[in-house]
């Protein structure tokens, strides 16, 4: 069966190329979905082939969804441009490809961050189902994309590994860690969820002390303690930011 790649992008020519090298002997077709990047991504993918599309950004399931309809070939996997398959990764999938019996297939993640390896921390092995037929499922949520329908164990796990250089420098991590918690808090508030002090002082010291200390990622070294004290800091404001839009609404409710 024939195989499209999705790939959605957005100014990522220090990335693009290492993930369309990943692909080009697999895929039959490689659809690359951009949101108006202004460096060399679009020249970078029609390099290798790619088609690509242009739409402004909304989410990353409509994004994806997009480049779907956009494929020749029912038979998709999606990718990041921050991502890159394994040697044994595009092996597994060439031959799953040449007889797909699964609704889905999922594969592990490994994260690099800031130059290392993450191997620890609620990291690894981060498993995410990204190769499916559109015909039976498509993308769906807001902030992170899930396929519909598709429950943990509906999916066959392929072996290797997808590459994931998440972050190059701590910086890129807060900007992302602070648009993410914005995006939670919103989504949150849509679901009529309400944020206590309690949330805003309690759980960020639950997730540092979960992910640092009973996932191990201290034995990721100061890596370790980053992505530990990050992911408590994005807690934080994803309630400070769920209580916040609560007053504002409140204060406009006329009397």
């Amino acid at each position: 069966m024939n195989l499209s790649v999705i790939i959605i992008t957005f100014n990522e020519e220090r990335n693009i190329g290492r993930c369309l090298a990943s692909v080009k002997d697999i895929a039959d077709e490689i659809v690359v979905v951009d949101s108006g990047s202004t460096d060399a991504t679009e020249t970078i993918a029609q390099s290798f082939g790619a088609a690509v599309y242009k739409r402004p950004w909304d989410d990353f399931a409509s994004a994806r969804n997009f480049g779907s309809a956009k494929a020749r070939n029912d038979l998709i996997l999606t990718l990041d441009a921050d991502e890159a398959l394994s040697t044994e990764l595009r092996r597994s999938i060439a031959e799953a490809k040449a007889s797909p019996e699964a609704r889905a297939y999922k594969f592990i993640r490994l994260s690099n961050y800031c130059g290392r390896w993450i191997r620890h921390g609620g990291w690894y092995p981060d498993i995410k189902a990204r190769i499916y037929d559109r015909r039976k499922t498509k993308w769906q949520g807001l902030v992170h994309a899930e396929l519909a329908g598709i429950g943990r164990n509906d999916a066959v796990l392929l072996p290797g590994e997808c590459h994931h250089y998440s972050y190059y420098s701590i910086a890129e991590h807060v900007v992302k860690t602070k648009r993410y918690a914005d995006l939670y808090a919103r989504e949150l508030f849509d679901r009529g969820k309400k944020s206590s002090l309690l949330h805003i002082v309690c759980n960020p010291a639950v997730k540092f002390i979960r992910d640092y200390l009973l996932r191990f990622g201290f034995l990721d070294g100061r890596c370790g303690f980053v992505i530990a004290y990050l992911a408590a800091y994005g807690t934080f404001l994803k309630y400070a930011n769920l209580r916040r839009l609560r007053k504002e609404t409140h204060r406009k409710v006329p009397i």
